[in-house]
């Protein structure tokens, strides 16, 4: 079966029509073969287009929630929203245990793609490209990017995979379309603003290396 090319063009109109993220745009347009109106309807269904329209708005409110698991690992986290009514909200209590949880168990070093240091990835993607030193520069390149973005899955909150995702909404989900979805039934911007995660004999600059400043 031959994969569809998703050019920048196609991620540009579906970002337009529905405000969502633009690698939320890219996935579910990989999703869906490149089909346009396909990819809509999944942004939707997602929660993720009204979320999208959200995302501007200030968050002035939300809570700090933490978890120790077992005295050996702690976090706490910090989510906003826009209304004290919503941070008081059951559902949205919910997410920000649960993203404590997640962060214990499956330790992310940055809150989003952007937080990364640009000396930090490019160092990434010269390992990668090295390791692909006999292919061509354009196969090298192509190899280079497709494991920085699985290494991008693995150490950022937003990217990674909710660790009960399966098990909530019977299919992988990430962090980022799992906030979507909160926000999109709570009508607020829900934002995952900073966190630090602190486990027994780590140095204090991995300690400090989840915090979104």
């Amino acid at each position: 079966m031959t994969t569809a090319t998703i050019t920048p063009a196609m991620v540009k109109k579906l970002r337009e029509e529905t405000s969502a993220g633009m690698m939320d745009c890219k996935r579910v347009l990989e999703e869906t073969s490149g089909n346009h109106e396909d990819a809509v309807k999944l942004l939707r269904e997602r929660g993720m287009a009204q979320a999208g329209k959200l995302a501007g708005r200030a968050t002035t409110e939300g809570r700090v929630d933490s978890y120790i698991h077992s005295g050996k690992v702690g976090v706490m986290v910090e989510v906003g929203c826009n209304t004290d009514f919503v941070a008081r909200n059951a559902d949205f209590q919910e997410f920000c245990k649960q993203l404590a949880m997640h962060i214990a168990a499956m330790a992310p070093k940055y809150v989003r793609r952007e937080d990364v240091p640009a000396e930090a990835m490019e160092a990434e993607k010269q390992i990668y490209i090295k390791q692909a030193e006999d292919k061509p520069e354009a196969v090298r390149v192509k190899i280079a990017e497709g494991k920085l973005n699985k290494w991008y899955s693995e150490i950022v909150l937003l990217e990674q995979t909710w660790v009960r995702g399966k098990e909530v909404f019977e299919k992988e989900t990430t962090i980022e379309e799992w906030r979507a979805q909160v926000s999109a039934q709570t009508g607020e911007n829900v934002e995952i603003r900073r966190f630090a995660r602190f486990a027994l004999g780590e140095t204090v600059a991995d300690d400090e290396a989840g915090a979104d400043e």
